[in-house]
């Protein structure tokens, strides 16, 4: 099976080609994409890696993105673009979070994102939410994934690991791609689990 990945999430995103099969993932190919200029990158980016591997987009069996929690813009980029693909092409669709493959890649059940404003998206097993830097003492135990300077130091006994990418949510996803733990292409949203800026403030300047 050839599966897309894709991550626009964080500070920099990335898309992935892999082969899926016997429970395992193999990466075929990856490349990164800038931060801020996602929309219009994954096309052409997509475009080239099928090239470089004479594939054609009909070739793509199945699609995986990660579809948060990080940058409300990164993530609706990415679940619309992976919705859309997925659409066109009639293919299947699943989403996996940044903190359960975070966590995945560093082998422990709990990891930790900055969120900024002095929060943080916390996972712990298959619960994740947004905590405040106040509460951090009752999260604090090891052993925890993080990938971000700021999370380490927030958490100084964490595992820091590089950055989780599109090619380790596609290897993080095999099995359930093998199971056909799909995702309902239409219902599919992002996992923000805060509030947009634009809705904070919407809230605000009602009460105002």
């Amino acid at each position: 099976m050839i599966v897309l990945a894709i991550d626009t999430c964080g500070p920099a995103g990335s898309i992935a080609l892999g082969h899926v099969e016997g429970d395992a993932a193999s990466l075929l190919v990856k490349t990164e994409l800038a931060g801020k200029t996602y929309s219009s990158q994954i096309v052409p980016a997509l475009r080239g890696l099928l090239a470089g591997h004479g594939l054609d987009v009909a070739a793509i069996e199945a699609i995986v993105v990660v579809n948060g929690p990080g940058s409300f813009t990164g993530v609706r980029i990415g679940v619309s673009s992976a919705k859309g693909f997925a659409e066109a092409l009639g293919i299947p669709l699943l989403a996996v979070s940044r903190l359960a493959v975070l966590a995945w890649k560093a082998g422990v059940e709990r990891a930790a994102l900055d969120a900024g404003r002095g929060e943080f998206y916390f996972r712990h097993g298959s619960r994740e939410a947004l905590i405040a830097s106040r509460d951090l003492p009752l999260h604090a135990s090891p052993p925890m994934a993080v990938c971000e300077p700021s999370a380490q130091r927030a958490f100084p006994d964490a595992i820091l690991v590089d950055a989780p990418t599109a090619g380790d949510a596609l290897k993080f996803a095999a099995p359930r791609l093998l199971a056909g733990d799909f995702a309902d292409v239409v219902a599919l949203d992002g996992n923000y689990l805060r509030r947009s800026d634009a809705e904070i403030f919407a809230k605000t300047a009602g009460k105002a």
